[in-house]
């Protein structure tokens, strides 16, 4: 259950950054951007699933220590966590930035793309990693 809470955890740290997006450009709530938010939890969810299986398999896997395996974890997951969201975010500015015609439509979603998959980057992999432990150490044994 904890873990499936800290999974879930990834998809307010994205929301910040869609709504971030939204307001900085300027643009009103549509069903467009509902549909980029819903776009951009599916990929928030993944991503803290990476990043905590991770921890997990160290754990169980390679019998290291809790800390050991957070900080492990969070080196070995920034790589692909990276790719997979910069590479996301390239596909979608053009979309966010265009001015041609229909792009009253897909700029809300892309902006909202953009901004969370940011956010999503950041707080994954800096606040994920401190929640997990934070959460994980109330119920690891101890073995000093």
């Amino acid at each position: 259950m904890r873990d499936a809470s800290l999974a879930l955890l990834s998809v307010p740290f994205s929301l910040v950054g869609g709504v971030i997006g939204l307001y900085l450009r300027g643009i009103n709530f549509s069903v467009s951007a509902a549909v980029g938010f819903v776009t951009l939890f599916g990929v928030a969810v993944m991503a803290g699933l990476l990043f905590i299986s991770e921890i997990k398999r160290r754990r169980i896997e390679l019998g290291v220590s809790l800390e050991e395996a957070v900080v492990k974890g969070a080196r070995a997951q920034v790589r692909p966590m990276l790719l997979l969201i910069l590479v996301a975010l390239l596909g979608m500015i053009p979309a966010a930035t265009a001015t041609g015609i229909g792009s009253d439509i897909q700029r809300p979603l892309a902006t909202v793309i953009v901004g969370g998959l940011l956010s999503t980057l950041l707080l994954t992999l800096l606040v994920l990693p401190s929640l997990y432990y934070i959460t994980a150490r109330k119920t690891a044994p101890t073995t000093e």
